[in-house]
């Protein structure tokens, strides 16, 4: 069985709702996973944008989320995950690219959609980082660790 990210809210490629987003609620999406390797110890989410522009690094990647230590009994993530750096499960959360801690929902500029890739990592281990981290420093603290990988797409357009 192959490692799936979905959501009940939006469809692979499609337009992720409004109220996810700065234009409404500024809620997380549900979000929903099946078939992580049986050895998984803990899950990881990086929730990014890479069409955002900026002029001094037109490569920018915008993160909108960084959780981590989600527990491997865990098969979803809630609407609306309080903003908090710890949650009751024991899960952490990180500073997004907002300088906040928790979700911080699509909000591109006027013009093309772009495109935002909730990827979910099963790993091999319960992460040793601290609340607040970065999605660089998730990323350092995964390398070796990750068991498999899974990723939903949607899109999100302003006029």
């Amino acid at each position: 069985m192959s490692f799936q990210l979905t959501s009940p809210a939006f469809a692979e490629g499609k337009p992720i709702p409004r109220k996810y987003t700065c234009d409404g609620s500024d809620m997380s999406p549900p979000l929903q996973w099946s078939g992580a390797p049986p050895n998984t110890k803990s899950f990881a989410l990086i929730a990014d944008d890479p069409d955002a522009p900026d002029p001094k690094a037109p490569r920018m990647v915008w993160v909108h989320w960084v959780i981590f230590n989600l527990p491997a009994s865990a098969t979803e993530l809630p609407e609306n995950v309080a903003k908090t750096q710890t949650l009751p499960s024991g899960a952490r959360q990180g500073t997004n690219d907002f300088r906040r801690i928790g979700y911080g929902g699509p909000c591109p500029p006027p013009g093309d959609p772009h495109r935002y890739f909730f990827k979910l990592y099963a790993l091999d281990t319960v992460l040793d980082l601290r609340p607040g981290a970065t999605k660089p420093e998730l990323l350092k603290a995964m390398e070796g660790h990750i068991l498999a990988q899974a990723q939903l797409m949607g899109t999100y357009q302003r006029r």
